[in-house]
């Protein structure tokens, strides 16, 4: 299977999961009278929008290379990553909105069975965040990991949860805002998970170099081919799950043209062949002095 069938493979877990998890927190909330459940019932909910997201851009960025898309179509990924960023603020946000109108409302207290309801589901999410994580490093995706972000903000709203129902029925009467100020605790929990999900995707955006180690594989690999003395400047950009490289090659300045051309295939071809997740391989050739 490929990095990119894995992902959608995971994408897809990840619809059924948040879709089954929705519906249960919002019937629970509301039939529990706790608005933090209903509030992680949002954050579920904006999660199966921004999974179909990352699905959409997860099919388009694995789309061939054509004529107008010579490096192939990967950028989509940290363009959808954007979106399901912005998914994410608008969740923290309404929930923020609605905690803070609630806790000046007068309201019922929680009932004691929604605490058995949010125990299951946050062992269920962080399994979740775990295995969609570990296919996000794999596959080398920047959406994926996002979503699995996802998982783990929906954790923590439902940990907030837990914790605010909790106050308010062992303290009773005059606590029954502890559960909207866990909901207003888990916006902000949110919002710090929307710049984390941010930052890596803008720096894809921008070709920040972020890839080190990679560029220390490449060094090795390429001074295991005839002809190569030494390598130079190395310049890594990463489009979806792929690794573009520009790499200074030294090579006897005695060699013919024809020998240092064929010395550039051979480790173009040993590069791609040794390190899996690299696209387009550019070889420039620099003389021994």
């Amino acid at each position: 299977m490929t990095n990119e069938q894995t992902a959608i493979q995971t994408t897809y877990f990840s619809i059924a999961g948040n879709t089954a998890l929705a519906i249960i927190k919002g019937l629970a909330g509301f039939f529990g009278n706790s608005y933090a459940l209903i509030a992680d019932a949002i954050e579920s909910t904006t999660d199966i929008l921004s999974s179909f997201l990352v699905l959409f851009g997860l099919k388009y960025a694995s789309r061939p290379a054509d004529k107008n898309h010579p490096y192939g179509h990967g950028r989509a990924e940290p363009l959808i990553t954007f979106l399901v960023v912005g998914f994410l603020i608008t969740s923290a946000t309404i929930i923020a909105y609605e905690s803070i109108k609630n806790i000046g409302t007068p309201h019922e207290l929680p009932k004691i069975w929604t605490l058995f309801v949010l125990i299951p589901l946050i062992i269920w999410k962080e399994i979740s965040f775990q295995l969609v994580m570990r296919k996000a490093k794999e596959t080398n995706s920047s959406s994926l990991k996002a979503d699995a972000w996802h998982h783990r903000s929906d954790a923590v709203t439902s940990i907030a949860a837990l914790i605010g129902i909790s106050i308010a029925l062992y303290f009773g009467k005059g606590y029954e805002t502890a559960d909207d100020w866990a909901a207003l605790f888990a916006s902000g929990f949110i919002l710090y998970n929307s710049y984390k999900i941010f930052r890596p995707a803008l720096g894809e955006i921008m070709d920040e170099h972020l890839y080190d180690d990679l560029v220390d594989d490449i060094r090795k690999v390429s001074l295991t081919v005839d002809g190569v003395i030494a390598t130079e400047k190395c310049f890594i950009r990463k489009a979806g799950m792929k690794y573009h490289v520009d790499l200074h090659a030294t090579v006897d300045a005695n060699i013919s043209v024809k020998n240092g051309h064929e010395i550039a295939h051979k480790l173009k071809d040993t590069l791609r062949s040794d390190i899996p997740q690299l696209g387009h391989v550019l070889i420039h050739i620099e003389p021994n002095e």
